[in-house]
């Protein structure tokens, strides 16, 4: 069973290749119709295929995925088979500013909006690990700081000293 199925309009192709590039780097299956759908082949029943034969769909979330006619029915297989979110069948990743609405609204997404190649890359290998996303080192402590604090400068206030 592959991995991943890479759902995408055409106007966010190269975020799909990008994805799945990344993707399969790092030794995950993926299905993406670029590569995967050739010519000759049924375009529904390819999708299909892909979305049935997969462990989670990535619906490459961009205005454009939002108001495409085949999006919604290629995420909502996904959510169908997982209403609650319990086998995160359906990850959605957002590559636009955008919102979605409905049921996808209730579906937490991996952002890479404003994010460098490094940084996404390292967002989005986090986003589809099985694991909790807990931090490796200790997170600084969000209350008071500590009572330490530089000297006093000894001179008068707002004046240089003159040597």
């Amino acid at each position: 069973m592959i991995d991943f199925f890479i759902s995408y309009t055409s106007a966010d192709e190269a975020w799909a290749e990008w994805i799945a590039w990344v993707l399969e780097a790092a030794g995950f299956s993926v299905t993406v119709q670029k590569w995967d759908f050739r010519p000759g082949s049924n375009f529904v029943l390819e999708v299909q295929r892909a979305a049935a034969g997969c462990k989670r769909t990535i619906a490459v979330l961009s205005p454009d995925y939002l108001r495409s006619a085949y999006g919604a029915p290629e995420w909502a297989a996904a959510f169908a088979s997982d209403p609650e979110g319990l086998k995160r069948k359906l990850v959605p990743v957002r590559v636009a500013e955008c919102k979605p609405e409905g049921l996808l609204k209730s579906t937490v997404y991996i952002d890479l909006v404003d994010f460098d190649e490094d940084e996404a890359q390292h967002v989005l290998l986090e986003g589809v690990v099985e694991r909790r996303a807990k931090p490796s080192s200790k997170p600084d402590f969000p209350g008071k700081k500590s009572a330490r604090r530089a000297p006093a400068f000894p001179g008068p206030s707002g004046t240089a000293a003159l040597g």
